[in-house]
């Protein structure tokens, strides 16, 4: 009766033991993001996850304890009840014995099991963990307080934008790996990666530059300006005085047309300033985000980039941010985009001014984009040139001619991806020059 009882006692600390680390295997590969999504629908296990997840430290300590506590009880009563019966020598068959059953059934089978269902595991052994902490918590309130002070010496505060960086790339990392096996659409993909994106870039990197604004002169006639804002696919321009930089205000058709119906639809009565709005100017250096949180709180769709010294380098809107999320976003006033061109050959004609950012998207390439925002900018960079037409060069994996220039101005480029077989590591930045 008493090797009965013993045997059973042994069989229900091995049933802790793997309890315990089945536990610890399912709540920590558990998805966070489901169980949020459980405890919003009422579930109540999933709740249970959520308040015992929130506090690790307590489910570590308690996890330890209880599997240290079951499993040395359990090689103990095995030994005592070996040495019953076999002598001294059954130390050796305990030890034996116990490794065994130990490693199989407490460990390896529970964590497998557990980490291939993760989820469904984590739900149905949460309320008794939740119990467990509770009845140990006098001995893990010790066990806390030792990890707190070791944790002292890691990382903190100081290191939370490399820990707030190292979260992004994991969840870039998590959005790529779900868009390869087609759990995520590959637009859904481009979006959630934009989203995270907006921290890293500056207004200067998606800016329309100020070559490519459309603007008006403030001194010209008002119906040359009516004439000219008409036939802009733009809804709002900047205006400028004496000098294309020096921008006075930002005329908005729909303001302007009000104007003009007050003045009895006769043009040459308008007071083209009266109807233009204060320039809002922010600093190239703003970052994308900071600027997104600043077009909503204002309720402005438009603001002109300014550089250290105050001089007007561009315009960004709205739109533009959208864009960096959801992509090209056109409307039946916009103008074809023919800036990138698909050739039969494989090749793809660019014009210069062409961003980066739209090249990559567009055609899922992977062109550097951190010392230049444009193709041309690129070409100029990696060339420590300015190029002349026919010139051909080779870097980051990438075939460049140069087609067109206008004075210092690259204006058209032919791309073309090389192959594995050409012998050119993607990626490389050594440049290679020749004549046409």
């Amino acid at each position: 009766m008493t090797i009965a009882l013993s045997l059973f006692a042994i069989l229900l600390l091995i049933v802790l033991s793997a309890f315990f680390n089945a536990s610890e295997t399912a709540l920590t590969a558990a998805s966070r993001a489901r169980m949020h999504a459980l405890q919003e629908d009422g579930n109540a296990s999933a709740t249970l996850v959520n308040t015992v997840l929130s506090r690790p430290e307590k489910m570590i300590g308690t996890v330890l304890l209880g599997n240290t506590l079951v499993d040395v009880l359990a090689a103990a009563m095995a030994s005592n009840l070996a040495v019953a019966l076999y002598g001294q020598v059954g130390v050796a068959y305990a030890t034996g014995a116990i490794t065994i059953l130990i490693v199989i059934f407490a460990a390896v089978l529970p964590k497998t099991y557990a980490l291939a269902y993760a989820d469904r595991v984590a739900l149905v052994l949460a309320p008794p963990m939740r119990g467990l902490i509770y009845i140990l918590t006098p001995f893990t309130k010790a066990i806390e307080f030792v990890v707190r002070n070791i944790l002292k010496l890691t990382p903190g505060e100081a290191d939370d934008a490399s820990n707030i960086l190292a979260a992004h790339e994991e969840i870039r990392g998590t959005i790529d790996l779900q868009a390869r096996e087609g759990t995520v659409a590959k637009g859904d993909a481009e979006m959630l990666g934009g989203i995270l994106d907006l921290g890293d870039l500056q207004v200067a990197d998606i800016m329309v530059h100020r070559t490519k604004m459309e603007t008006v002169n403030a001194d010209d006639p008002p119906p040359r300006i009516l004439d000219q804002l008409m036939k802009s696919q733009y809804t709002r321009v900047p205006i400028w005085r004496e000098e294309p930089e020096n921008i006075v205000g930002v005329l908005h058709t729909k303001d302007l047309l009000l104007a003009l119906s007050r003045t009895g639809w006769v043009p040459d009565n308008l007071d083209i300033m009266k109807s233009a709005s204060e320039p809002w100017f922010v600093p190239d250096t703003t970052s994308v985000k900071d600027q997104l949180n600043q077009f909503l709180k204002k309720k402005s769709q438009m603001a002109l980039v300014i550089d250290e010294y105050g001089e007007v380098q561009g315009l960004i809107t709205l739109e533009d941010i959208l864009e960096e999320i959801v992509g090209q976003i056109t409307d039946e006033h916009d103008n074809p985009d023919s800036h990138i061109r698909l050739q039969s050959d494989g090749t793809v004609n660019v014009d210069g001014t062409v961003a980066i950012r739209d090249l990559n998207r567009h055609l899922d390439w992977d062109l550097p984009d951190d010392e230049a925002t444009t193709i041309a900018g690129l070409v100029i960079h990696e060339a420590q040139t300015i190029p002349e037409p026919g010139q051909v060069f080779t870097f980051h994996g990438y075939r460049f001619e140069i087609l067109r220039k206008s004075r210092n101005k690259i204006t058209a480029i032919r791309v073309k991806p090389l192959t594995v077989a050409t012998g050119l590591a993607k990626g490389t930045a050594q440049a290679k020059v020749s004549r046409a």
